[in-house]
């Protein structure tokens, strides 16, 4: 889940801001007066928690005799109806919607630490330090992003978890394809990309002993839409799921449908590990063949063209010297854009 950090300056919104912008969710004119007496609180106190509006990926239109309006208001997360898209599957998640929090994979380690059960769901809407692999951090706005975390605990110790980031990534393109979503690639070891760049990260991390039981909570960060400014503010390409498709998912449904995925994908990582996901996951491998760069811990680099995963989700190298394995760990892998083969 990495992209670029938020600016340090930047506002977090607090509680009268999200009860403000979901009394705009009809995407009607309100005027101050009418929030403030909603609410019993001045309208000077309306204005100021709108004032951060667009640092939070949302347009607000202030007109003078009108008031506020959200021309497109976010699309909540509700733990109701994510339940009711999951149907039977339902029974094996509890799910928690939380306005901010500074990370999702953070709270949800807290939690494992203390029992919470597997299959526990925490979705943020507002993540003020959402973490990616590396010390990066995940950017998104109010509503044109899902950020979430769930926790799931195996049998299996820590040493036998490798490759599970690359599971959670054919979980991910299993979702969104049954919900008509194409032209996904999987990027080694955990992100998914777009024609234009990067779609979703994944972050993994885990807790318990190398023989077993383990806990592992996996971070999920994935762009629905990317409006200017937010586009401006990752840096980086970047793709959101209103570039591949002509109409985004309503965002509980595609909770709920990742959610099914991931309880499959995990079930058969759980008995089988990722050698029962490789096939599937290479015939995502958008770097199958280029010619790539892995910047290893250290400042070391090496060069070489991009093959397959191994059993174990270990990355397969072409290189001057041999063939060559790298496991995830703090390894980076960079495109050289040049494709050698098919």
């Amino acid at each position: 889940m990495n992209h670029p950090a938020r600016t340090p300056q930047q506002h977090v919104p607090g509680p009268l801001t999200f009860t403000l912008l979901r009394l705009l969710a009809d995407g009607e004119f309100h005027s101050g007066e009418r929030l403030a007496g909603q609410l019993g609180i001045s309208r000077a106190s309306v204005n100021n928690a709108l004032r951060e509006t667009d640092g939070y990926g949302l347009i607000l239109h202030r007109v003078r005799g009108r008031g506020y309006r959200l021309p497109n208001p976010p699309q909540w997360l509700d733990a109701g109806r994510i339940s009711e898209h999951l149907g039977a599957a339902q029974k094996h998640f509890r799910i928690e919607i939380l306005d901010s929090a500074p990370s999702s994979n953070t709270l949800l380690l807290q939690r494992a630490a203390l029992g919470a059960p597997s299959g526990s769901v925490l979705a943020v809407e507002w993540q003020s330090g959402g973490r990616g692999r590396m010390g990066r951090v995940w950017c998104s706005g109010l509503g044109n992003a899902l950020t979430f975390s769930v926790l799931w605990r195996f049998e299996r110790g820590l040493a036998a978890l490798s490759g599970l980031s690359l599971a959670a990534g054919v979980a991910l393109v299993r979702a969104l394809r049954a919900l008509g979503v194409e032209g996904i690639h999987l990027k080694w070891p955990n992100d998914l990309l777009g024609k234009r760049g990067k779609l979703a990260g994944i972050l993994v991390e885990a807790q318990g002993d190398m023989l077993g039981p383990s806990a592992v909570v996996i971070g999920i960060g994935l762009n629905l839409s990317l409006p200017g400014p937010m586009l401006r503010q990752i840096g980086q390409p970047a793709a959101s799921l209103a570039d591949m498709t002509d109409a985004v998912p309503d965002r509980n449904r595609l909770l709920a449908v990742i959610l099914r995925e991931l309880h499959a994908v995990l079930n058969e990582f759980s008995r089988h590990g990722f050698a029962a996901l490789r096939a599937e996951w290479e015939s995502c491998h958008g770097a199958r063949g280029w010619r790539v760069q892995l910047l290893l811990p250290g400042g070391g680099k090496v060069a070489g063209i991009a093959r397959g995963v191994t059993a174990d989700g270990s990355l397969e190298l072409e290189t001057a010297q041999g063939m060559r394995e790298f496991h995830a760990g703090e390894i980076s892998l960079r495109s050289g854009g040049e494709q050698e083969c098919c």
